[in-house]
């Protein structure tokens, strides 16, 4: 039976995964191998499973005028044809992105090896940069650098709308030996190709579902450590993600923040998180309890509120950094504190992927158990001036987004100019020395 685990706001997979370190397929095969009659068979009891838990709880018992029978119909009907697990799954993927929903999203069952492809991009403005290269990696050795313009990847252009899409499909349903990516450096006009070769390393066990998830969280691009800087009378906090204890907000709002003037909060790359821990944050900038957002679902919902945190509410100034990996509550917050009159956005719009959701644990098999699962949202949310930011997303009172010259040069317009607004005079070089990148040792 599907078990469902915590309550989320945060895009679990798809928006912000990046081109990274991920776990998948099927259990203990290699990336190439072929769709036999048994797993052909589970691949279609999972697609049955996946439906009739969409058709039992997703928030919108009309599924956005989605004719679910027929597109999951279709859907096993393809799987008639599937020649491999990665195009198996694809399919089971494809039925449920047909909801369009930022957070309705499928996990297919790991598998016994990870791919490094060794190199992460985002979409920045409207183009698509690379934002890091892992040392002694293919790709270092081919020359990708951190500000190259993506200009294709196995021959579709990212956008802003379908980036999600690719990092989804060649991370979590179908990974690659390699990329064909098509590259533009800083200050040149000819692009050139490149075939990046990714490292296959065995696993010697499979992973759970909830390792699963974790997993993707890791190598989602952003560092999990919250990271702080004090400029003079201004502390900066880069918070990575909302998947925190409450608690702890409670401790850094406290001693890390308390006795600041200014702060500036980072939640660039920040993909959401715990619905109760942005409740919490919250609190700390409203002097009353507050309406954050009312929640849309199949039965009636108490709305998200910020309970004022009374004495330790922060009175300071405040600015938020947002970039279009911000996702979930951290769309929400921003949005809270712009309605509210608590804080100025500065930055790239945000992703538009707000949606409230749980995590479904699944399970397929009887002596040998297979974990799967999907996470199913379960509300939309409508934030105080009636607006969902579904698709939308958070739009910036100051928009600096930074080039690929910026990228290359460690350069960090947006953080310089929030400082700036507070009446610090760093530059941009400056600004990005505070908190420079470092790959993760571990990925």
């Amino acid at each position: 039976m599907p078990r469902s685990s915590t309550l989320f706001l945060r895009l679990v997979l798809p928006r912000v995964l990046v081109l990274g370190l991920v776990t998948v397929g099927l259990v203990s095969v290699s990336i190439s191998q072929t769709l036999n009659r048994i797993d052909r068979e589970r691949a279609k009891n999972i697609l049955n499973a996946v439906k009739n838990e969409i058709k039992s709880n997703y928030y919108d018992p009309k599924f956005a005028g989605v004719d679910i029978d027929a597109k999951f119909k279709a859907a096993d009907q393809k799987l008639d044809s599937a020649t491999s697990l990665g195009q198996a799954f694809g399919i089971v993927a494809q039925a449920v992105l047909e909801l369009n929903d930022s957070h309705t999203t499928f996990y297919p069952p790991s598998r016994a090896s990870k791919i490094e492809y060794g190199w992460r991009m985002q979409m920045i403005g409207d183009n698509c940069f690379v934002t890091a290269v892992q040392p002694k990696s293919d790709a270092e050795r081919q020359g990708l650098k951190i500000g190259d313009q993506i200009l294709s990847v196995e021959g579709f252009k990212p956008t802003r709308k379908d980036l999600w899409k690719i990092n989804y499909y060649y991370n979590a349903i179908s990974p690659r030996q390699g990329l064909n990516l098509k590259v533009l450096s800083p200050g040149t006009s000819e692009p050139r190709e490149l075939n990046v070769a990714s490292k296959v390393t065995t696993m010697k066990t499979v992973l759970g579902f909830e390792d699963l998830v974790r997993e993707f969280e890791i190598n989602s691009g952003a560092r999990v450590e919250h990271r702080f800087a004090k400029i003079a009378s201004t502390t900066i906090w880069k918070m990575p993600t909302f998947v925190t204890p409450p608690d702890s907000i409670d401790e850094i709002m406290t001693s890390r923040i308390a006795g600041a003037q200014n702060l500036i909060l980072d939640l660039r790359n920040n993909g959401g998180g715990y619905v109760v821990t942005l409740e919490r944050l919250a609190g700390y900038f409203v002097d009353k309890d507050t309406k954050i957002a009312d929640l849309k679902g199949r039965k009636a919902m108490k709305p998200q509120m910020a309970k004022s945190r009374g004495k330790d509410v922060f009175n300071g100034r405040v600015i938020v950094l947002l970039d279009a990996n911000s996702g979930s509550a951290s769309e929400i917050f921003a949005r809270f504190l712009q309605l509210n009159q608590r804080g100025v956005v500065i930055g790239d719009q945000s992703a538009g992927a707000v949606m409230q959701s749980r995590g479904v644990q699944m399970e397929l098999g009887v002596d040998s158990i297979v974990p799967y699962g999907m996470n199913l949202t379960n509300a939309d949310v409508i934030m105080a001036d009636g607006v969902s930011l579904e698709h939308v997303g958070v739009t910036p009172q100051l928009k600096i987004v930074p080039t690929g010259a910026d990228l290359a040069a460690s350069r960090d317009p947006a953080l310089a100019a929030a400082l700036q607004l507070l009446g610090h005079e760093l530059t941009a070089d400056q600004a990005g020395k505070i908190f420079p990148f470092k790959w993760d040792p571990d990925n």
